[in-house]
């Protein structure tokens, strides 16, 4: 019976057919692959991490509590904002948004730990975080960082990993594989 016989009600459309419409163009491989770019793939996840700690920072102090759970944010808009500037397709940009959702976290729970302290000092967040020392460490991590912590920091850097490689169509992931062949 053909594939496309209209007497079947429940016959699916086929979306992944063995065959191509149309040959794959290495060239089309060949650009896709250079319009790679770990550089603004790193600065997009430093600027996002940035606004993210800001933003992280004043929700917390406005709800009067630590959002633990931010963090899984993070790694969610770390992962987009690298698939969107780095435009990669190999594992270095899953590695870097990962990396970098992991330090986010943590430079996040400073910033936050910072700003309730500050609070409660009554002086302001830049004033705390100037005033950090290799005394402070410790007790940061024994009083501020919990398991929950690393569980949502390792979350949202399975997420940030897990959404930061560029979605390519078939036709566009068969041409640079060709391209990568020949090479």
């Amino acid at each position: 019976m053909p594939a496309n016989d209209p007497g079947q009600p429940l016959r699916l459309p086929k979306k992944h057919a063995a065959t191509l419409d149309r040959a794959p163009d290495p060239a089309l491989g060949e650009r896709l692959w250079h319009a790679q770019s770990l550089r603004d793939a790193l600065l997009a996840a430093v600027v996002t991490i940035i606004l993210f700690c800001i933003l992280w920072s004043l929700l917390s102090s406005v709800r009067d509590r630590v959002l633990p759970w931010l963090t899984v944010v993070l790694g969610l808009i770390v992962g987009h904002a690298v698939r969107r500037a780095g435009r990669g397709l190999d594992w270095r940009f899953p590695l870097l948004a990962a990396a970098a959702t992991l330090a986010g976290s943590l430079a996040g729970n400073v910033v936050v730990a910072a700003g309730f302290t500050a609070g409660e000092l009554g002086t302001d967040t830049f004033t705390v975080l100037g005033n950090v020392t290799s005394l402070t460490w410790p007790a940061f991590f024994d009083r501020v960082i919990t398991a929950a912590d690393v569980i949502y920091a390792l979350t949202g850097a399975a997420l940030a990993a897990f959404y930061a490689n560029r979605r390519l169509t078939r036709h566009q992931y068969t041409a640079v594989r060709i391209w990568r062949d020949r090479q």
